[in-house]
């Protein structure tokens, strides 16, 4: 839960990097809170307005989070528009963003290392 809360309080820091677990957690507690949401929507029977609201909330946090994470494998935050193409890729991005992190970059020092 402290990767997740700490990606909130830098949620519009671009710079720097990220370690694997600060990403991956964030990404997992993203998650847990959307079918939380999901499952408060279909409760309440109303349209998705929960999700919706949650997914525009985190929007910048998870850009700026899965930038920091790719300056950390060496590669600038404009990787994440490979995306865009359909299925090979996400497939790319996801490699990206499963590589372990580089010495020290023009992104800035290790962060395992400190």
């Amino acid at each position: 839960m402290g990767h997740f809360i700490g990606a909130l309080k830098k949620y519009a820091d671009f710079t720097g990097r990220a370690r694997r677990s600060e990403y991956w957690m964030f990404v997992l507690f993203y998650i847990i809170f959307y079918i939380v949401a999901a499952v408060l929507d279909s409760v309440i029977g109303t349209l998705p307005i929960l999700t919706l609201v949650y997914s525009l909330a985190l929007l910048i946090p998870a850009i700026s989070v899965a930038t920091r994470r790719l300056h950390d494998t060496g590669r600038t935050g404009w990787w994440q528009l490979i995306s865009f193409v359909p299925l090979i890729g996400a497939i790319i991005l996801l490699v990206f963003l499963v590589q372990d992190s580089r010495d020290e970059n023009e992104y800035g020092a290790n962060p395992k290392a400190a």
